[in-house]
């Protein structure tokens, strides 16, 4: 039986991909790609084979490439660097295709994405939960910015070994062999041998290849936000022939993305992480040459009257002719003075695969009634001894889908904990217990050594610093009904109303969570960002009419 990650490419898939590259025949043994090479090329076998070493022990072979097979995994459809040696043997006959071709290939040809991003995935999936490589991050499991670095990676499907100072005598080796000291951590070794200490996520985020440079053009849509809708935006525009950019300040997927197990979403009736459904997402937009960058955090936009300028970190400038908010919403803090201490030691916004470990066996806390928050217990309830769901109110619900709830209720080691509220967190450099207080004023210590909080959303609305229209939370408004003093004043708002999607000011939508009025699903959301773009498409023909108008 072929093995779907390394099937072989029938001559008509071979064919239409000679019209993208160039056939090479290698003379001697030849490195095609390196281990860190960026925007390393794909190549298909067509005579003699390529051999991918492991990055551990370069005697031994991952996988051999033989006739008809190819090369490369779906980072290859971003910047991301590769993450083995491959070598060509002498003799063999390969057809090279750069990045850029090898995408217009996919975007036009369906039996060819198709066979190849199955693989692609399947490749990711393979080397992220089998093989022990990638980036080395050396910290200790109690700090703050290991985590946040660790979080960061893990959520951008990046390959990472995590080497813990706390516990491992070759995270210790390591540190003495660089002559480097516990003040130099965290420290990442990327594949390369590059040394970075203390580096910032923008500095993870470049030399893992996940921030992407794009050329410094007018895009017609600018999507700010990789959340369900943003991502949504970005495969509909980009399918549709737009020229698109998105952009996020952390990974793809958005509140989504915090999900264990999403199972309520049409066409998964077995369910899918947020994590998951989010990196297909992004693989799929970018199959139809979208421009996904992240780490880019928006600071500041500005309309000129004919287009939009986004200042992002990192110094990034972006110009579009439209724009889409889709900054969804983040988790608010407990309202607990020593919150910050214990962030990434003990207190998280998400339960993931990385989160479980530490919680074998151990006490666990959750606080919050929504999905989120059920699907997080559902998911630790697997590892942890005890599961506590800390609800403020007296009905677990009123906010939580049924089937979340017949499950938690039906769960053995999950105990909720109604009317109830943490006002205290104690232990030194990572959570040891804390303290619940009923709304009677009864008070409880509780040995729960890890908090996940998912309560009370906050609009992620401060880029916009009162540019558009919003609500006293700061959900911005959208639709006909804007306030007709909150109008741009401009001749499209003259002739018609804002669309359903559209802000105050015309060609600027807002689809998601971020937006006044949205319903918090996953689909709603997905729904909300796909319909946007044809209204993106009326507005971008009224730019154009309107342009055409004036140079007549």
């Amino acid at each position: 039986m072929n093995d779907p990650r390394f099937p072989e490419l029938p001559q008509s898939h071979i064919a239409i991909l000679k019209e993208y590259g160039e056939i090479e025949v290698c003379s001697k043994e030849t490195v095609v790609f390196d281990l860190g090479e960026l925007r390393y090329d794909f190549f298909v076998v067509l005579e003699g084979e390529i051999v991918i070493l492991n990055p551990n022990n370069e005697q031994k072979t991952i996988v051999t490439h033989a006739k008809n097979e190819f090369s490369g995994d779906s980072g290859m459809l971003s910047d991301r660097g590769a993450q083995f040696r491959a070598v060509a043997k002498a003799g063999s006959e390969l057809l090279r295709i750069t990045p850029a071709k090898l995408k217009e290939a996919i975007a036009k040809h369906s039996n060819v994405s198709d066979l190849l991003l199955n693989a692609f995935l399947q490749r990711q999936d393979t080397i992220l939960n089998d093989f022990v490589g990638g980036i080395k991050l050396v910290g200790s499991g109690n700090s703050k910015e290991a985590y946040a670095i660790r979080d960061f990676m893990d959520k951008n499907y990046i390959w990472y070994n995590f080497l813990d100072v706390d516990k491992t005598d070759e995270a210790k080796g390591l540190l003495k062999s660089f002559d480097l000291s516990d003040n130099d951590l965290p420290l990442m070794i990327c594949n390369g041998g590059q040394l970075h200490k203390k580096p910032s996520l923008d500095e993870v985020a470049r030399f893992s290849g996940v921030l992407m440079d794009f050329e410094d053009k007018i895009f017609d849509l600018l999507v700010i936000g990789a959340g369900p809708s943003g991502l949504a935006a970005s495969v509909y525009a980009a399918s549709e022939g737009l020229s698109v950019v998105t952009i996020d300040s952390n990974a793809p997927g958005g509140q989504a993305g915090k999900s264990s197990k999403i199972e309520n979403y049409l066409g998964f009736p077995t369910g899918i992480s947020g994590r998951d459904l989010a990196n297909r997402a992004y693989v799929q937009a970018q199959k139809f040459g979208c421009n996904i960058s992240i780490p880019h955090r928006a600071e500041k936009i500005e309309h000129t009257g004919t287009h939009f300028v986004l200042s992002a970190t990192n110094g990034k400038v972006i110009r579009a002719k439209s724009l889409m908010a889709a900054t969804g919403a983040n988790y608010r803090q407990l309202p607990i003075d020593t919150i910050e201490k214990f962030e990434g030691s003990g207190v998280y916004y998400s339960a993931t695969g990385m989160n479980a470990s530490a919680c074998k066996s151990e006490l666990v806390g959750v606080v919050g009634g929504g999905n989120s928050a059920g699907q997080a217990a559902l998911f630790l309830a697997d590892y942890a001894k005890e599961v506590h769901v800390v609800l403020r109110g007296d009905d677990i619900g009123s906010k939580m889908s049924d089937y979340l709830v017949q499950r938690i209720v039906a769960a053995p080691n999950i105990h909720v904990q109604l009317n109830s509220q943490v006002t205290e967190l104690k232990g030194n450099h990572h959570l040891e217990s804390l303290v619940l207080e009923k709304s009677d004023g009864q008070k409880t210590e509780m040995n729960i050594t890890n908090l996940f909080t998912f309560i009370g959303a906050k609009p992620c609305t401060e880029w916009l610093e009162g540019i558009v229209a919003t609500d006293e939370k700061g959900f911005v408004c959208t639709g006909p009904g804007i306030k007709e003093e909150d109008l741009y004043k401009c001749d499209i708002y003259i002739k018609r109303k804002p669309q359903s999607l559209e802000t105050s000011i015309p060609g600027f939508f807002a689809v998601g969570d971020v937006r006044k009025g949205s319903v918090k699903r996953v689909a709603s959301a997905v729904g909300e960002g796909s319909m946007a773009v044809s209204q993106v498409h009326q507005f971008l023909g009224e730019l154009r009419a309107r342009t055409a108008s004036v140079e007549v």
